[in-house]
């Protein structure tokens, strides 16, 4: 997704405004999350979602779902859990790009299971052709300092095999962009000059960091882990201005970074004023599906708006039903507000302001 690509969506975005403000046009999500399990090795600090066991969606239901959902989606996060887990995972891709054909597929990884992933990825890669293929390797600390953040030994080791092995699919996929994703938290805020200056020297196509939060989905509502606001604009201003000195060459990594740019300042913002600085279109241009089918506008509350397997696996059913015109409401009011990071991205091209911005950050 370039500059060019955004102007050619700018109709489409200003339907969704007016979703939100009028409610209609009724329209399908633009940015779209697939948590396709729950399961994971990790036993991370700032994560408990092993802990939750559900029925995962199947390829074939996965099909009905995407099917219904049409070409809306013009981003997509494959998230977990540890994706890959499932040995399927190459034909879930394979689904997203065929059927829905985003501009953009984002696969957070961890590493763990080397073997397996050594093993898929190749397939992931050749299955998502005619998009773009972000995977982003997610390292929150340096050596044995990552191994107990995340709760797995030797991950710090392994996620950098995994790192290597990328860069070097990267040579016959020139669609993926390789990336490093840290998340900030009150474990390692102090730590993330360090933390940067060391993982940069990887040369990563971007590097992009998320705030810890109490988000339902993951169980840590009840979990201390977020730095307050003081600890966070330190470790954010330290980022942007490293981040203005190397500007990434590559087009969908310096969309990222432009992005991330902007949403630096508007986590600091939404930290210290405690309310949406922007409107808020999780419901309207955002959705996230479980892994059970649940559909929900955002993982933070994870609100259930209905399952699609009691709808006949029509997303739609779903997103325009009375539960989910409660849920616009209640963000509509103000009810809540968070830096979750996916959704701020859709937030941000929505806020003509924003918008303005993360395109000087790209041309810059």
């Amino acid at each position: 997704m370039d500059s060019a690509d955004l102007l050619q969506r700018g109709g489409r975005f200003a339907g969704y405004t007016a979703f939100r403000a009028i409610g209609h046009p009724r329209l399908l999500p633009m940015n779209l999350t697939v948590s396709v399990t729950y399961n994971c090795p990790s036993r991370c600090q700032t994560c408990d979602i092993w802990q939750k066991t559900v029925e995962d969606l199947s390829c074939e239901e996965y099909a009905r779902i995407f099917r219904s959902l049409g070409h809306s989606p013009m981003w997509v996060t494959v998230s977990g859990g540890d994706q890959f887990i499932r040995a399927d995972l190459p034909e879930v891709m394979r689904l997203i790009r065929e059927i829905m054909r985003p501009t953009v597929i984002n696969l957070p990884m961890n590493g763990i299971i080397t073997k397996r992933i050594e093993s898929l990825l190749p397939e992931i890669a050749k299955n998502t052709r005619g998009s773009n293929l972000v995977l982003n390797m997610s390292i929150d600390e340096l050596g044995e300092k990552h191994d107990e953040l995340r709760g797995a030994k030797h991950n710090y080791e392994k996620i950098l095999d995994t790192y290597r092995f990328a860069r070097e699919l990267q040579k016959e996929y020139p669609h993926i962009t390789v990336g490093i994703h840290t998340v900030i938290s009150k474990f390692n805020v102090d730590r993330i000059p360090v933390i940067y200056e060391e993982l940069i020297k990887l040369k990563p196509d971007s590097y992009i960091t998320e705030i810890a939060e109490k988000r339902v989905e993951l169980e840590t509502t009840d979990k201390d882990i977020t730095p307050s606001a003081e600890e966070y604009a330190g470790a954010a201003d330290f980022l942007k201005s490293r981040m203005r000195e190397r500007r990434s060459k590559h087009p969908v990594g310096r969309l990222v970074e432009s992005l991330r740019l902007e949403y630096y300042d508007l986590v600091k913002r939404t930290l210290v004023e405690k309310t949406q600085v922007i409107p808020c279109y999780a419901g309207w241009a955002s959705a996230h599906l479980a892994p059970d089918g649940n559909v929900w506008g955002c993982c933070v509350r994870a609100e259930t708006m209905g399952n699609v397997r009691d709808h006949g696996y029509d997303f739609g059913k779903v997103w325009f039903s009375d539960t989910a015109n409660q849920f616009r409401a209640s963000v509509k009011r103000k009810e809540c507000a968070c830096p979750l990071a996916n959704a701020s991205y859709t937030n941000m091209l929505l806020s003509p302001v924003s918008l303005a911005r993360v395109a000087k950050n790209y041309l810059a």
